[in-house]
C-alpha cells in the first residue's frame, strides 16, 4: 500500500496541538491595523483551535485521519 501524502498547503497552514486537535492563525493582521485597538490586535497574533465543524477536514489534510 503506498504512503500517504500530507496535503502541502494543510502543513503550512496548520498544526497539531499536544491533545491532538489542529490549530491556525486567525486572519486581519497584514495590512490596515491603524485603526485597529491594541488589544485586538494583540489577541490576534496567538493561535487558535480550528473549529469543531472542520477539525476531521483539517486532521484527514494532515495525515492524521
Amino acid at each position: 500500500m503506498p504512503k500517504q501524502k500530507t496535503n502541502r498547503a494543510a502543513r503550512k497552514r496548520f498544526k497539531i496541538s499536544g491533545t491532538g486537535k489542529a490549530k491556525r492563525r486567525q486572519a486581519h493582521l497584514r495590512h490596515g491595523m491603524v485603526a485597529d485597538a491594541r488589544g485586538p490586535k494583540r489577541q490576534k497574533g496567538s493561535s487558535v483551535v480550528v473549529a469543531d465543524a472542520d477539525q476531521a477536514r483539517v486532521l484527514r489534510m494532515l495525515g492524521q485521519r
